[in-house]
Order: structure tokens, then sequence, then C-alpha cells
């Protein structure tokens, strides 16, 4: 079992920058592979971006690629998501999340959720 607590959400004008954290307890992160997801109003939850249990491979939605850096602090137990050049359109809650099979991209090979934090974007 594995406990993940994002924070960091908040809001920013377009272009601006955030960074979001996801410490987890109970279990090592070493024994996860983690990633990001997020679900805008009226929205499907969406992938966006994933790292394996190492941190050498990561993967990104084309959405945010090149904008948002995804890292881990594995001595910290910690995962970040590093957000740059916001748009409105990251508006969404994002949800830090564990799985104990390899880096994807799909919320199915996940097994632990945290409870979200609230990233708004205005324009």
């Amino acid at each position: 079992q594995v406990q993940l607590v994002e924070s960091g959400g908040g809001l920013v004008q377009a272009g601006g920058s955030l960074r979001l954290s996801c410490e987890a307890s109970g279990r090592t992160s070493t024994d996860y592979a983690m990633g990001w997801f997020r679900q805008a109003p009226g929205k499907e939850r969406e992938f966006v971006a994933a790292i394996s249990r190492s941190g050498v491979t990561t993967l990104y939605a084309p959405s945010v690629k090149g904008r948002f850096t995804i890292s881990r602090d594995n001595a910290k137990n910690t995962v970040f998501l590093q957000m740059n050049s916001l748009e409105p359109e990251d508006t969404a809650v994002y949800y830090c999340a564990a799985g104990r099979g390899v880096v994807a991209r799909t919320a199915n090979d996940y097994n632990y959720w945290g409870q979200g934090t609230q990233v708004t974007v205005s324009s």
C-alpha cells in the first residue's frame, strides 16, 4: 500500500510556471513507476507524463512535451512535474499515480492515486 499526496497547484497566468510535487508514503517510491494525469471539467482523465522506477525512462503526452518535465527524487520518495509555458488548456485537476508495472500511459496501469491538486491558468 502506498499513499500519495500532491501539492503545488494554484492559479497562474498564461505563460507562467508551476511545480507540482507528489510525496509517497507507506512504501518506497522505487517500487513504483510514477505518473501524472489530469482531468478538466467535463472531460475524461488524460495522461500527462510518467517516469520509470529508476528515472531513466520518461513519457509525455504530445500536448505537454517540451513544456513539462517529470522527475523524481527517490531518496525523498517524491515525484515532481515542472510545468512551463502554461496555457489555459492546461487548467485541470492534476493527479499523481503509482504503478507496480513498467512506466505506462494508461490509467489502468496505475494502482494508487492521490487526491489531486487544482491548476488554473488564466488567459
